[in-house]
């Protein structure tokens, strides 16, 4: 079987959530609740994701770029990752719960146009307001937002070994669907409590070590 691998961003390829990191910054209290609400999955991440950036006036879109420029730090060994998924022919999307005006600047040097997969965000009403172009198929009523089990249903074939790459409990649907799984923090915990295959990691060099060396004994 082909590999092909779905991979998480915010707190992923990045070292921090920048969601979590511009609401601490930029959003009233009330944000903590509907943070809690989603990570405890009372309430769908796109009611959650979509209300915490209502609380945001757009007016402040250009010192929240600035903010995650500044703040957002890339994971030691993506950049080898990318090269080495390109090398070995493995193709590699961004299925992100993220927002296109952070996520581009981070990665549009790095990857190629049509292999990420993120949510919209719009700035010409006096609040923030999210787009969700990458809505739940019909077989997901989770109202993911960016739902990854749609994407990688889309995206991926009957021959291909699906790989997934995450943190949070928002990539456990996907983690769900996936043949293997390299995790870290909540997702590493989910993985375990609930027997999925997995392997654990801290940079993208872990990552690229691991599908070595599962490739090689696939092999």
């Amino acid at each position: 079987m082909k590999p092909i691998i779905f991979c998480d961003f915010d707190g992923t390829i990045t070292n921090t959530d920048n969601i979590i990191s511009i609401m601490k910054k930029f959003a009233p209290p009330e944000w903590e609740r509907l943070k809690d609400d989603v990570l405890r999955q009372k309430i769908s991440i796109s009611s959650g994701v979509g209300e915490m950036f209502s609380l945001l006036d757009s007016d402040l879109k250009a010192e929240i770029i600035q903010f995650v420029k500044e703040k957002a730090h890339i994971r030691p060994g993506f950049h080898d990752f990318v090269e080495y998924t390109k090398q070995a022919g493995f193709p590699l999307y961004i299925v992100s719960g993220g927002m296109d005006f952070f996520i581009a600047p981070l990665l549009n040097d790095i990857l190629p146009t049509g292999t990420v997969f993120c949510n919209n965000a719009h700035f010409d009403k006096k609040k923030i307001y999210i787009e969700w172009p990458h809505a739940c198929d019909e077989q997901c009523n989770n109202e993911c937002g960016c739902c990854k089990p749609s994407i990688m249903r889309q995206m991926a074939g009957a021959d291909d070994f699906m790989y997934v790459i995450g943190d949070s409990v928002t990539d456990f649907e996907a983690a769900k669907r996936a043949d293997f799984v390299i995790a870290r923090d909540i997702l590493l915990e989910k993985c375990i409590s609930e027997g999925l295959p997995h392997r654990g990691f801290e940079t993208f060099y872990d990552v690229m070590e691991i599908l070595k060396q599962r490739e090689e004994v696939k092999s």
